[in-house]
């Protein structure tokens, strides 16, 4: 692994530092057994990871706690930016599905530089937020009150948001979302929901079926 010294961080400190930042935005536990879970290593792998990258001063640990120093916040804003800068090229120029997207930001991410960040910002005109909703660090973006989907009652209307970043390590469910027409912008309703928690909702002229892990991780707002 190459010398955390360097001017260059390696992929593997970018990809656990955008991790962190992730699990914490989305408001889930950034213990190690998360961490593990999203990246899909070992707990002991990770547990050496996180220590390495705390002896470098990316990350502080606060009991079973890990959180991003400044220069670790730095790095992962960095990471994610490019992340989803990418995601927002490769589906609004070269036309690929959500899931392809994402497969292929995880690559670019650590390979764009800074001039053609700088370029993909000015032909994209200044983009916010990725294809699913997710803030572009950077971008000045200011959401909207949101609350999840999970909470809208039986014939409440509401407006996509957000598909949280958790959603997008869900097996086939960027898929499904994006071909249900439950994507950021549009406009729905609840017609029913079942004890287990699947709602139904109303959007783009369908009726669509939502399970209850996703139904909690979809951010809506007013119409």
């Amino acid at each position: 692994m190459a010398d955390y010294k360097t001017p260059e961080w390696h992929p593997a400190a970018e990809e656990y530092c955008e991790t962190i930042f992730e699990l914490a935005e989305d408001d889930v536990d950034v213990i190690q057994a998360r961490v593990a879970e999203r990246l899909e290593v070992s707990r002991p792998a990770v547990s050496e990871m996180i220590h390495r990258l705390a002896s470098e001063g990316l990350v502080t640990l606060k009991g079973r706690s890990i959180e991003l120093s400044s220069e670790g916040l730095n790095l992962a804003e960095k990471v994610v930016r490019r992340h989803r800068l990418a995601e927002v090229f490769l589906t609004q120029v070269l036309g690929l599905s959500w899931a392809d997207a994402h497969a292929e930001a995880g690559k670019w991410e650590h390979v764009i530089s800074p001039k053609v960040e700088r370029a993909m910002i000015q032909m994209l005109d200044n983009p916010t937020t990725c294809p699913h909703g997710n803030p572009i660090p950077g971008s000045q973006y200011e959401a909207p009150p949101t609350k999840s989907l999970a909470t809208v009652e039986v014939g409440e209307r509401f407006v996509i948001t957000r598909i949280t970043e958790e959603l997008e390590f869900a097996d086939g469910l960027l898929e499904y979302l994006e071909n249900a027409s439950v994507v950021p912008g549009a406009t729905g309703s609840i017609t029913a929901t079942s004890p287990d928690g699947t709602m139904t909702l109303a959007i783009a002229g369908n009726h669509v079926g939502i399970g209850s892990f996703a139904s909690q991780r979809i951010l809506v707002s007013a119409p």
